[in-house]
């Protein structure tokens, strides 16, 4: 599915089930929350943080959907492309980027070299 489709097919639901969308700032309360619950999943799956019983059956890839939906959401009422602006976004972040990240060492692993040398 592509975003253009996804948008499609969020507007289809909301216009057959879900009556309407909810306000623009109901929808951003939504997408905070919708987050946390990503970061509940991930604090206790990648984290220090171990998993209620109750919290067992969280599926990240299930929360994350949410996140994606609830964005949509906003973009289909603010009129946002969300393919074209996933787009300018990568050429912004390509042209800004694209030395930077290169000599990071923390994502080079020069920085972790530079460590040990000083262990020595």
């Amino acid at each position: 599915m592509t975003l253009d489709e996804a948008q499609q097919r969020v507007d289809h639901w909301i216009q057959e089930i879900g009556v309407r969308y909810f306000s623009e700032l109901t929808n951003l309360a939504q997408l905070v929350e919708e987050v946390g619950e990503v970061a509940r999943v991930i604090s206790r799956q990648y984290g220090d943080q171990s998993f209620k019983d109750s919290d067992r059956d969280i599926d990240l890839a299930d929360e994350l959907a949410d996140v994606l939906f609830v964005v949509i959401c906003l973009a289909n009422q603010t009129g946002v492309n969300l393919t074209e602006a996933l787009e300018r976004s990568l050429i912004k972040k390509t042209s800004r980027d694209r030395e930077r990240h290169q000599q990071n060492p923390k994502l080079t692993g020069s920085e972790v070299e530079n460590r040990d040398d000083c262990l020595g």
